[in-house]
């Protein structure tokens, strides 16, 4: 018996429960080095990404929340305390985890609050004070310096609103190209930490048409100069660009674009091209995953070859994650069970990450889709229990697999569930052929009348004419170029 579909099935690459609720394991079938890890990031980011760790692998909860108070202590915000602990209590409280209260681990510190707390009261003062006497004085610089200061004091201290406020406030006093520039790059930093994706591509526009002024305005402004600053300029904007591609592969990656987003994370410079966004928003080792799983899900083998094997700052990129390589040297050599387990083993690594974990279970079901739809290509009959051991499934999970693509229409073939055997739809290409000729040939026959028509009415004067005072200015027209 053939068929073409099954109803009701329940697909294989539904997420267990333990996913769903994004909880990740932690074990030699999964390594994940913590302290390896965070050590590649700086200030309000690895606090964030502890915070994620604590909620995503209870394992490693304790070590992240020691982790986390220590962090704290570096920075400017009290409220982070609460923050952390409200996370693990939430892990601490489900049925399946068992951990010890916060208090056993890692007390707060009390008196780093209180004083943290009193200098920023301090602070935010004066610099209400200093902005509010600029204001009085209507120094133009300095009103945009006064609210640049009190956003960067709002973000220090996690008032993320009043800081994206002040920002954007400053845009009112920005002189120069440069100054706008400066704003729409904090705005940017801002959004990312909050992973805003959706404010991102508004200010990469505002930034590349600030970006495009400053250079035209250094470029004029070069000619009476040495030959020396151009270089420089031009390696100041090739920096910025690489921020900008970086914010706008996130916006992508926000909105399940992979395509796009692959193509912007391949497109990314070397890493001192980002300046100070490595470690504080970024680690290199990200943009090796990110590039990788996006591309592998939306990008054909031979762009895959080119763009990505073939790029030497990529590279650079894919050596800080050394699996990455071997994933992506296993789907070119159409090693797929090797490509799934990669996955399934790195699993944890990806859902830990902050910007790509709630695209991880989306992007390794296109790749095993695309891996499976690559498997069948050369084929016109294939047992399923060949591709079963392709691929490390049971039968009847390829059944279920292959049966969905079909579904999709990504396979066109027809599934013997009896025989278990998966056939390619036979096309006649010889069809094919005749009713291309015919559709030319009926299209062809159509504009060929409508020509014979349009020569008849012209002949019989049934042409609309256009006024006599459009015509004389069409003939001057014709005179004057003629001249």
């Amino acid at each position: 018996m053939e068929i073409d579909y099954i109803e009701n099935e329940v697909s294989i690459l539904q997420p267990p429960a333990a996913q769903r609720r994004r909880i990740r394991p932690v074990d030699d079938a999964h390594p994940f080095d913590l302290d390896a890890y965070i050590s590649g990031y700086s200030g309000r980011t690895a606090l964030d990404r502890l915070v994620h760790i604590i909620s995503t692998c209870p394992t490693l909860a304790p070590q992240a929340l020691k982790l986390s108070f220590a962090q704290i202590e570096e920075l400017r915000d009290p409220t982070l305390y609460q923050t952390v602990m409200n996370a693990y209590d939430a892990v601490a409280d489900l049925p399946e985890v068992q951990l010890p209260p916060t208090s056993e681990l890692c007390p707060v510190n009390t008196v780093w609050c209180e004083e943290v707390t009193k200098k920023n009261q301090a602070e935010r003062t004066k610099l209400e004070v200093e902005l509010k006497t600029y204001s009085n004085n209507m120094i133009k610089e300095s009103i945009r310096m006064g609210h640049r200061d009190l956003g960067d004091f709002y973000r220090a201290t996690g008032d993320y609103t009043q800081a994206l406020k002040h920002y954007t406030k400053s845009r009112e006093f920005c002189s120069t190209s440069q100054h706008v520039l400066d704003m729409c790059l904090s705005v940017l930093e801002l959004v990312i930490e909050q992973r805003n994706y959706s404010h991102i591509s508004s200010y990469v526009f505002k930034a590349e048409g600030a970006l495009d002024t400053a250079s035209a305005a250094a470029a004029s402004n070069s000619t009476a100069g040495p030959a020396a600053p151009p270089p420089k300029r031009s390696a100041e904007r090739d920096q910025v660009q690489s921020k900008l591609d970086f914010a706008m592969a996130l916006f992508h990656l926000g909105q399940a674009n992979y395509e796009k987003a692959a193509q912007l994370f391949l497109k990314i410079g070397p890493p001192d091209s980002l300046g100070d966004w490595i470690g504080k928003l970024v680690a290199p080792g990200d943009f090796a995953v990110y590039g990788t799983l996006c591309a592998l899900a939306s990008m054909s083998r031979s762009a895959i070859k080119s763009q990505l094997t073939g790029n030497a700052i990529f590279s650079a990129y894919i050596e800080q994650e050394p699996y990455v390589r071997d994933l992506i040297q296993s789907y070119l050599s159409s090693d797929f069970k090797n490509v799934l387990e990669l996955l399934e083993r790195y699993s944890t690594r990806h859902h830990v990450d902050i910007h790509i974990y709630s695209h991880v279970y989306d992007l390794t079901n296109l790749i095993r889709n695309v891996a499976v739809v690559l498997y069948f290509q050369p084929f016109q009959t294939i047992r399923l229990d060949r591709m079963s051991a392709a691929f490390g499934w049971t039968v009847d999970e390829v059944e279920k697999e292959v049966v969905a693509l079909i579904q999709s229409g990504q396979i066109q073939g027809r599934v013997d569930s009896q025989n278990k055997i998966l056939k390619a739809r036979k096309v006649d290409h010889r069809a094919e052929l005749f009713a291309r000729a015919i559709k030319t040939a009926a299209e062809i026959q159509s504009t060929n009348r409508k020509l014979l028509l349009r020569m008849r009415l012209q002949q019989a004067d049934l042409v609309v004419k256009p006024p006599k005072s459009r015509r004389e200015q069409d003939r001057a027209t014709e005179l004057l170029q003629g001249d």
